[in-house]
């Protein structure tokens, strides 16, 4: 994989991926529902809120540890969503020791590509959080794979930073199985937090830099379509993105 460039015409590209996200969108409101959504690798579908969620506190930064496939797609997804303030790729599951690209990409470090997201509880909740990522971030009936990539790497997985997140998620993929809302079981794995680690700054903003490349535009783009279509009132047009200096 290639570093990324400089971001010269950053407002440029930006301008151009927010049309072929409007245009996305509108072809995916075409076939909302349960149908798949057109050029994406994974179907998407508005699931019911969570019937148990966490009780904001006076915080206004609290953490969700996400992994759903690759991280690139993921970040991008949660970059638009309103009350998320940093969104940052890298991986969760594993050692330290292990936590780079080359190594996990080998599935045998216990790490699973994934996304840290800081967010404003009092704005949107781990919950809602969570309705999105089981809505159009991946599909949480793959086991170890999503779309075009295998391997336990890009596993569906949660890792709670608090008890109440863990409640909350337990509860929440025991009330999508009881509704049958997915054609298959949920293969979602609630695991321990051992820590998060950064991925190389290379794989940060990757959606936003590089959105012309074939596997953003064919597995990631229809992502962010599909916030845009399945949740208008969370989503923001103007992504917040990944600043090294905020880790």
């Amino acid at each position: 994989m290639n570093p990324i460039p400089t971001r010269d015409a950053a407002a440029r590209r930006r301008a151009a991926m927010l049309r072929r996200i409007g245009a996305i969108a509108v072809a995916a409101a075409a076939v909302f529902g349960y149908q798949r959504i057109v050029n994406s690798a994974e179907p998407m579908r508005t699931v019911p809120a969570p019937t148990l969620d966490e009780t904001p506190g006076v915080s206004h930064d609290e953490t969700a540890v996400l992994a759903g496939g690759c991280f690139w797609g993921v970040q991008g997804v949660f970059e638009h969503v309103k009350g998320v303030k940093q969104v940052t790729a890298g991986y969760a599951g594993g050692a330290s020791e292990t936590a780079h690209y080359a190594l996990v990409g080998s599935g045998l470090t216990g790490h699973a590509e994934s996304v840290r997201i800081v967010y404003d509880p009092t704005q949107v909740t781990y919950g809602r959080l969570l309705q999105v990522f089981f809505s159009v971030a991946h599909d949480p009936t793959e086991l170890n794979r999503q779309g075009p990539d295998e391997g336990s790497q890009y596993r569906s997985a949660i890792f709670p930073t608090t008890a109440q997140q863990r409640a909350v998620a337990t509860a929440y993929i025991a009330q999508l199985g009881s509704a049958h809302v997915f054609p298959a079981p949920v293969v979602t794995r609630v695991e321990a937090y051992k820590g998060f680690y950064p991925a190389e700054a290379y794989h940060q903003n990757y959606l936003e830099l590089h959105p012309d490349a074939p596997y953003i535009a064919l597995n990631d783009l229809p992502k962010v379509a599909g916030l845009k279509a399945h949740f208008p009132a969370l989503y923001r047009a103007d992504p917040v993105l990944w600043r090294e200096a905020r880790l």
